[in-house]
């Protein structure tokens, strides 16, 4: 299921070289090597949320959480593992999830896996990477008896703040209903 995202996500690769106007060969753009493209993340955060309680359902209930996010570098930073700590004060709901952030250096692309503390198992990759400031991952999953697809987006990046948005699309992309939305601020330095 996971290759049928590959027509949404984003693809960081150097094309093949071509003849040039004069009929001479062009050398391809060099790939972006974005192994350091979420250096930006380590450290630890403040984390403010809203979730949809329903999603995909027409639902426009939205819970409020706030916690922490540590991410730390693994690898030299061609890896990292974010841990998430959120509660609800309305309702006293607590989630505890890890995401492990793989780089392929062959690809040029990051690979998003995230887990709960109540589900105990990975689910499925995002995958994509970051270009002008922002990071785009995506991937298919099921989710309520049907397949959708869903996407990550990281913006508004600074040293010391960023914004995150998951969306879920049920009509192969073409809409998407936001369903986490996140700004983080760094504590400390």
């Amino acid at each position: 299921m996971r290759l049928a995202a590959i027509g949404l996500a984003v693809v960081i690769a150097a094309s093949s070289p071509g003849p040039g106007a004069a009929g001479q060969a062009t050398t391809a753009p060099a790939a972006h090597d974005g192994a350091h493209d979420f250096d930006f993340a380590f450290g630890r955060w403040h984390a403010v949320l809203k979730i949809l309680q329903h999603p995909l359902s027409g639902s426009h209930t939205w819970i409020d959480y706030e916690g922490t996010t540590t991410v730390r570098k693994i690898w030299g930073g061609k890896a990292n593992m974010a841990e998430l700590e959120i509660t609800s004060a309305a309702t006293h709901a607590h989630i505890e999830g890890l995401s492990l952030r793989l780089y392929d250096p062959q690809s040029h692309q990051w690979s998003i896996y995230f887990a709960d503390s109540k589900g105990g198992g990975l689910g499925t990759p995002m995958i994509g990477g970051f270009a002008g400031g922002r990071g785009e991952f995506y991937d298919q999953e099921p989710f309520n008896g049907r397949a959708i697809f869903v996407r990550f987006v990281f913006s508004d990046i600074t040293q010391t703040s960023f914004h995150f948005v998951q969306s879920f699309s049920a009509d192969g992309g073409r809409s998407w209903e936001p369903n986490w939305i996140g700004d983080f601020t760094r504590q400390g330095s």
